[in-house]
């Protein structure tokens, strides 16, 4: 969480902005040291705001702040590499969200194992009247991951990413093989 940052000197002083008058009374002076005390930090991120956007180097803690930005699920438990990893992909995943691609990159980029998407169908037409459709008659998705031996992947994670990236009207299938 953002805060005071000891001994975090102000780049704009407000006594230095005061009348002669009251830059020489001790009690401005030192109430003016007290707000550039507060001002300080507050200063320090606005000048800092653009790498507050960039996931390589934005603070720990605005970590979580950005994926909400961005209408991701990031976990606030998860180390932040992990976190900082499905925010680089994002721009990608949210460009063609609810896509097997899309699904598969976001799986990939929080869990680090190989992924496969499989769709049940498109749309649903025929060429020929009274025809055999194309597809599966129920729509689905089947999200297949492959871990290497001995990595255990946390199931309600799992459950939380491919849910807030496949579409709202698909159930979503989810196979762990070894």
């Amino acid at each position: 969480m953002r805060g005071t940052v000891p001994a975090l000197a102000s780049p704009h002083p407000l006594a230095a902005t005061l009348p002669t008058m009251l830059r020489e009374d001790p009690f401005t002076r030192d109430l003016c040291a007290s707000f550039d005390e507060l001002l300080a930090p507050v200063i320090l991120d606005l000048d800092a705001f653009v790498a507050h956007l960039d996931p390589a180097t934005a603070p720990d803690d605005m970590l979580v702040w950005l994926a909400q930005w961005l209408g991701l699920g990031v976990d606030p438990d998860v180390d932040p590499a992990p976190q900082r990893a499905e925010l680089l992909v994002a721009g990608s995943v949210n460009a063609g969200r609810g896509t097997a691609a899309s699904i598969q990159l976001a799986v990939e980029s929080v869990f680090g194992v190989p992924v496969e998407v499989v769709e049940s169908g498109g749309a649903r037409w025929s060429p020929t009247s009274g025809g055999a459709l194309p597809g599966q008659p129920q729509p689905g998705i089947t999200v297949t991951l492959r871990p290497p031996d001995g990595v255990l992947l946390d199931a309600a994670r799992l459950d939380a990413v491919i849910r807030s990236v496949t579409p709202a009207h698909i159930p979503p299938t989810v196979v762990v093989q070894s």
